[in-house]
């Protein structure tokens, strides 16, 4: 674990990142990139949405993430019974006390990982909708805060639609980014056959809570030009002045560019972002935001919305030097 101070320098925290994302890969293995992508999220402040097929280390991420930056891991299996309260928590009568107590739900930890997300109904799903966006949850008019870092994995299954509600664009936009794993390469699958037991039971924290807060102040301090800021705004404008788009990107959405693009830039020993950094995350960042127009979406919603923000930075010139 790194002394605390450590991160004085972006170089430090450069150094730091590739320990984390490396010691997820030794649980997760042959997926650098999307690994290196839920970092990015993570130290940006951000939640994450993962739609892939079963059995591809969706959960694996998770934990090992977690217990890289020695944080606190729950799971909640979203199904359709599932309650908020069972999300969020509930008073409990105290007899013997004769008062109410608060039994915090599985949403109080660092990382969360809500699997199968889709699979719960409308009113469960938004229960996590405030401790998302104010990292708090209110039960009987009381608001308690979630402990600090705080993020949601979530992951749906893209094949079996039976019994599942979407998303609403409410929640979908709550998420920094939404990526899939894909199936291992046969190296990587070999590497995972010669395992036992849980692949994330020897994963052991880089760092602590603390100096990962401190690493998300300094992703905070990442300095972003006006250029820049310009880039982000006519990206997300763009996606929404076409005709094959019924729904473009939020502000919400620029704003989210925008820390990622920082935290990328941090993660790569900078203090400041560029266009690429914007450019290099951009489909992660909007492409789930995105809603087609109707007709427009014949290779599929999620094709059409990618295709979008590709063709989007394609035409978006980058007019300044940064």
């Amino acid at each position: 674990m790194q002394p605390a101070g450590l991160f004085l320098e972006y170089s430090d925290l450069a150094k730091t990142v590739d320990g984390i994302v490396s010691n997820v890969e030794r649980a997760v293995s042959g997926k650098r990139d999307a690994v290196s992508l839920a970092v990015v999220a993570m130290l940006a402040g951000g939640h994450i949405l993962i739609e892939d097929v079963p059995g591809v280390g969706k959960t694996l991420l998770a934990k090992s993430l977690a217990r890289s930056i020695g944080g606190e891991f729950r799971r909640i299996q979203f199904t359709p019974d599932l309650l908020p309260s069972d999300v969020s928590g509930l008073n409990i009568y105290n007899q013997g006390e004769r008062r109410f107590e608060f039994w915090e739900g599985p949403v109080f930890a660092n990382v969360v990982l809500a699997d199968e997300i889709n699979r719960a109904s409308p009113k469960t799903q938004s229960a996590l909708l405030e401790a998302m966006e104010e990292n708090s949850v209110t039960v009987d008019g009381e608001t308690r805060r979630l402990e600090e870092p705080f993020g949601v994995i979530a992951t749906q299954n893209p094949v079996e639609h039976e019994g599942t509600y979407p998303l609403p664009h409410a929640e979908l936009d709550r998420f920094m980014v939404k990526m899939a794993l894909g199936y291992p390469d046969e190296d990587a699958e070999m590497r995972l056959l010669k395992l036992s037991g849980d692949p994330s039971g020897g994963i052991r924290p880089v760092v602590g809570l603390g100096e990962f807060l401190q690493m998300r102040r300094l992703v905070g301090e990442v300095h972003a030009s006006e250029a820049v800021l310009r880039y982000i705004v006519s990206v997300t404008s763009a996606t929404r002045e076409r005709d094959d788009v019924a729904l473009g990107a939020s502000p919400r959405a620029s704003r989210m560019l925008l820390a990622a693009a920082k935290a990328r830039a941090a993660s790569g020993g900078r203090s400041y972002c560029t266009p690429d950094d914007v450019k290099a995350l951009a489909a992660a960042v909007l492409s789930h935001r995105i809603i087609p127009a109707s007709g427009a979406n014949s290779g599929g919603a999620a094709g059409t919305s990618r295709r979008v923000v590709h063709e989007v930075l394609r035409s978006v010139p980058v007019t300044e030097a940064v």
